[in-house]
């Protein structure tokens, strides 16, 4: 799974020598971040990105500098980026600073913090209007998917899974936000962080009508089964479970420019699981 599920977004610092004009050379650290230089329209101005973004366009011969893990900061320096941008739990921006290159520290956890990601992101490459355009159209693809919703299905209780573990997106997460936004109930609540660590017994007690997680977490009906109590889930007896693969969790996962394309991601899943009875 690429690393963009925990953090990317606005902090919304600026770092390293002063930028005197919109960058016509950056670098990105994640795949949402590159997402977002794209759909201002400055993809041409990427020279460099993390491994995990291959898209869109010719994104993926570009250069590559590493993950969250192994930042080549050498390699950036000689890709001479006048702006890098990168997530919070990234280990490059002491190191940048150091060396005087500018770069922007990003952490988008819930959509206010996107937006605002969106709007500062704008701002720095010179598409203000652009950046407003893209979010006010974000938010009218999720309300296009939420009313595709069936009177059925709103209303009624999820648990999301993310990652083995369990962890969870809780409601105040940006996936959680983009599911309460489809009418759903998240079983999993703010208060216990954003994707905290869940004991599987909550989840028993709580009985979940709906389950959505990536595949490789979830694996199949007959392993949620096998998960102490879970056969008894409404959502394991009902198969009310949306299981996704990697390229489509990789959407799910990633708060970026992509959201209202995530939104109609879930709705195609949840409106194409069978009749609950």
């Amino acid at each position: 799974m690429r690393p963009s599920m925990f953090a990317l977004g606005l902090l919304g610092s600026l770092a390293g020598a002063p930028l005197q004009a919109a960058p016509q050379r950056i670098v990105t650290l994640s795949p949402s971040l590159t997402d977002a230089v794209c759909a201002l329209g400055h993809c041409e101005q990427l020279v460099g990105t993390d491994r995990y973004s291959t898209g869109p366009g010719g994104v993926a011969a570009l250069p590559k500098v590493g993950g969250l893990e192994d930042v080549q900061i050498e390699r950036i320096v000689t890709l001479r980026p006048d702006m890098v941008l990168l997530g919070p739990r990234s280990r490059a921006a002491d190191r940048l600073g150091a060396l005087g290159v500018p770069f922007q520290v990003f952490d988008a956890r819930t959509h206010a913090d996107l937006k605002r990601m969106l709007l500062a992101l704008g701002q720095s490459l010179g598409e203000d209007a652009r950046a407003a355009e893209l979010v006010r159209r974000i938010d009218e693809q999720i309300d296009a998917q939420a009313r595709r919703i069936s009177t059925a299905l709103r209303g009624r209780s999820v648990f999301i899974e993310v990652a083995s573990g369990p962890y969870a997106a809780s409601d105040k997460s940006f996936i959680g936000e983009t599911v309460a936004r489809l009418g759903l109930v998240n079983i999993v609540g703010g208060e216990m962080g954003l994707f905290p660590k869940i004991n599987p017994e909550m989840v028993v007690r709580r009985a979940p009508e709906l389950i959505i997680g990536p595949r490789s977490s979830l694996a199949s009906l007959s392993n949620l089964a096998d998960r102490p109590g879970w056969a008894a889930l409404p959502a394991v007896r009902r198969q009310q479970v949306c299981m996704l693969e990697p390229e489509q969790w990789e959407l799910i996962a990633s708060p970026g420019p992509r959201l209202g394309e995530a939104a109609k991601l879930l709705a195609d899943c949840l409106l194409a699981l069978p009749t609950a009875k």
